[in-house]
């Protein structure tokens, strides 16, 4: 049976309500800082730096970070952001009921002791969000837990930045799920099987046994598993990890969670429903910076292509997979912010697009310390 390395691991990771705080060496974390500032100002932006320190432990560290850095993962001009949608956007859109109800129900995805006044104003804002880049590509097609991946965009970054970056993730790391059919992600959840016989044909040989399928990760799949954390901060970690990484990083996870919860799944009555019952429950307190970083190294032994073959999986019926060497090219090129204010000004440009997006993140910022007063 064949054994997944695991990485010797140091210290663990906290976070407080502003976005997290590592306990590694104060050293560590002081050159971290420093390599992702040095990352940001260097022309063109050192783009792998900024993927390297949003993979490796604590991630980007702080909301701030992400803010600076989210946006140049996903080669995102912070000074030509969208406006903000008008009231129009709700009109005779085909959508606008589905979206309505899902984001009333997500008020467990806001800080906790957040005012209701501010939650409602939030969930306007992420209604707008959702139905803005749909409205702007007609191609793709809503599906419930959509939401979930747009309120994590909106808490950090704020409404303007969120509608840019959610059209990115749209076109790309998410386009799977928003096909007409459900048959693009059945294909994603196809490769969770192959990674674990790869790893262990005996937990492997036991689910398929059980008949249990794929369908238990669905959720965390298509959610970037903000649906089924409890804690912000985790799914934050998770979204520093996902956005420097291949789009089928999230099925890799989900299989270094189903290894990591070997022992339980064997224990259980090999049944279907006492399988999905079981795997179906994400425990909350999961070694996160641990299983990235087995997560990575599964993707690093058992590349998709090589899933591919074996399992006779095609990826070329994936347009995630099939346009991401492209989408990770495009990244290459990018000004650093303070170039990109220079070019924006000399172009005639008076209105300060940026001064309305440090207000939104000044607000997020000001939400988020209500929840910890």
């Amino acid at each position: 049976m064949k054994r997944l390395k695991r990485k010797k691991q140091n210290a663990g990771v906290g976070v407080n309500g502003n976005g997290p705080v590592t306990r590694e060496p104060d050293c560590g974390r002081k050159q971290k800082l420093a390599e992702i500032h040095q990352a940001l100002i260097s022309d063109p932006v050192d783009i792998e730096t900024l993927r390297r320190a949003a993979a490796s432990r604590g991630g980007l560290l702080t909301d701030e970070l992400r803010r600076k850095v989210w946006p140049k993962l996903l080669n995102i001009n912070v000074y030509d952001l969208p406006h903000k949608p008008g009231r129009d956007v709700r009109e005779n859109h085909k959508d606008y009921n589905q979206v309505l109800l899902d984001v009333r129900r997500s008020m467990k995805r806001f800080p906790k002791g957040m005012p209701a006044t501010e939650r409602a104003v939030l969930q306007e804002q992420l209604i707008d969000i959702i139905l803005e880049v749909l409205k702007r590509n007609p191609q793709l097609h809503y599906y419930q837990g959509y939401h979930d991946v747009a309120v994590t965009l909106l808490l950090v970054v704020g409404e303007r930045m969120a509608i840019a970056l959610l059209d990115t993730l749209s076109n790309y790391h998410l386009r799977d799920f928003m096909d007409p059919t459900m048959d693009s992600t059945k294909h994603i959840l196809n490769y969770l099987m192959p990674i674990l016989e790869q790893v262990d044909t005996e937990l492997h040989d036991f689910m398929m046994r059980s008949e249990v399928g794929t369908i238990f990760a669905l959720s965390w799949l298509i959610t970037w598993y903000g649906h089924v954390l409890s804690e912000f901060k985790h799914t934050l970690r998770l979204y520093d990890f996902f956005l420097a990484s291949h789009p089928l990083m999230p099925i890799y996870l989900a299989a270094t969670i189903v290894l990591h919860r070997e022992k339980e799944v064997k224990q259980t009555e090999c049944d279907m429903a006492m399988v999905h019952h079981l795997l179906s429950r994400i425990p909350q307190d999961l070694p996160y910076e641990l299983l990235i970083a087995q997560s990575q190294d599964l993707f690093n032994q058992y590349p998709p292509s090589l899933l591919a073959k074996r399992a006779a999986l095609q990826s070329r019926k994936s347009l995630s997979i099939s346009t991401f060497q492209a989408f990770q090219l495009s990244t290459l090129h990018q000004r650093p912010d303070s170039v990109l204010q220079r070019l924006t000004k000399a172009q005639g440009s008076t209105t300060s697009r940026h001064d309305h997006q440090v207000k939104e993140w000044q607000y997020t910022d000001a939400v988020k310390r209500s929840e910890s007063s």
